[in-house]
């Protein structure tokens, strides 16, 4: 199934080719997002190859092939290129040289830039900022004595979060006072001396304001290689212990504030000519402000509500972006309210399959093994008023 290296050219001379099936799609990265992706494509005709370090990933599930291999792993990234007409990626861990190095010998149409760019929080801010977009003020920490202007620029109260990595909650820290920084000091000087020996010259950790807020929106929006963008409608988003519990569709804010957030995504994808998906994931202030907390260049757990209660699911629309097709409609059908089903929630879910009313649509990835707060599938409440999926939710005991 390999490409020849005219073909290959040809496609890296012409980004803005459309990408017909059957061709192939390689997937960098082989959870429950590039499940979902594959799944999608499949019903319009294409073929999936996959990279992930995990036999008998998620992924490996639907597609035709897998790549056993580090993320990192330069050389097989390029195996994975040589039998795929297209690569993608469904995570932002992925490394960005491996995306960087991908563009050189095959057609990678979200690229490594936005890649690069949601790595590093610092990095993700500043461009958000120089677009004129609202984010939490924010100060980046290269050192320990780094603090002291930080608070005196954002005040005593701040976030601090790693620079990369660190998701559900993991990689951050409440700052209550001058006082509380003495309880992570060792933490953080370890990061610091790990950055430093690393050489990067970037800074390894973000102070951000703490802004308080009533509530969490996020915008699936998606752009394709002809500068078309749709943006889903917005999900109001609640947490537990920092993962992501609800999406709640419609988010339950004035329609003059969803449709602010829905432009400011669009924006966003105008501003960063991104191809394929983007999350942007955006706080609610008490006076009805909007401030973007973070962004994720891929299929986003908000927008797993797309796939039975929009006309085109975000999983297709990914495909259809990257493939340069017409992007699909993304009308809200129906209201609905997304809940995760981690680790500890399974075996109940399971044992309550053969008594679920049709109106909840159940989705599992696959996962060889249920672990606390691991995902490991969702469903989707269809209803007529959210408050209706909302108490069906409640009743069940599951996630008390």
């Amino acid at each position: 199934m390999e490409v020849s290296p005219v073909l290959r050219d040809a496609k890296l001379n012409d980004v803005t080719s459309v990408i017909l099936p059957p061709a192939t799609i390689g997937i960098l990265g082989g959870g429950q997002l590039g499940r979902m992706m594959a799944l999608a494509g499949r019903a319009l005709g294409y073929r999936f190859m996959v990279l992930d370090p995990t036999p008998d990933c998620p992924t490996a599930h639907v597609a035709d092939k897998q790549v056993v291999a580090a993320f990192s792993d330069i050389e097989a990234a390029r195996r994975l290129a040589q039998m795929s007409d297209v690569v993608t990626y469904e995570f932002e861990n992925v490394d960005a040289e491996v995306a960087q190095a991908l563009e050189t010998f095959s057609r990678v149409p979200q690229g490594s830039t936005l890649l690069a760019t949601t790595q590093h929080r610092v990095r993700e801010k500043t461009s958000l900022s120089d677009a004129g977009i609202p984010v939490t003020p924010f100060v980046p920490i290269f050192s320990f004595a780094d603090f002291e202007n930080a608070m005196t620029t954002l005040g005593s109260k701040i976030v601090v979060k790693t620079s990369r990595g660190g998701y559900d909650g993991k990689g951050q820290w409440m700052v209550h006072s001058p006082a509380d920084l003495f309880k992570h000091r060792a933490e953080w000087e370890d990061i610091f001396a790990v950055n430093h020996a690393g050489g990067s010259s970037l800074a390894p950790l973000i102070a951000e304001q703490f802004i308080p807020f009533r509530g969490e929106l996020s915008v699936v929006v998606a752009r394709n290689a002809k500068g078309e963008v749709k943006a889903f409608p917005p999900a109001e988003n609640q947490h537990v212990n920092h993962i992501l519990h609800l999406s709640i569709v419609p988010a339950r804010f004035p329609e003059s504030l969803l449709h602010q957030a829905q432009v400011l995504a669009e924006q966003i994808a105008q501003a960063m000519e991104m191809v394929g998906l983007l999350a942007v994931e955006m706080f609610v202030t008490e006076d009805g402000q909007l401030f973007v907390n973070e962004l994720a260049p891929r299929p986003h757990n908000s927008g797993h509500y797309t796939m039975d209660a929009c006309v085109t699911s975000q999983f297709e629309q990914h495909i259809r972006a990257i493939c340069n097709l017409p992007l699909g409609d993304v009308s809200l059908l129906t209201p609905v309210v997304m809940v995760n089903v981690l680790g500890q929630h399974l075996e109940e879910v399971l044992a309550r399959m053969s008594t679920l009313p049709g109106h909840v649509k159940v989705h599992l990835y696959g996962k060889a093994e249920a672990r606390g707060d691991r995902k490991m599938g969702h469903l989707n409440v269809l209803c007529d008023h959210v408050d209706e999926a909302l108490n069906w939710i409640a009743k069940q005991g599951i996630w008390n």
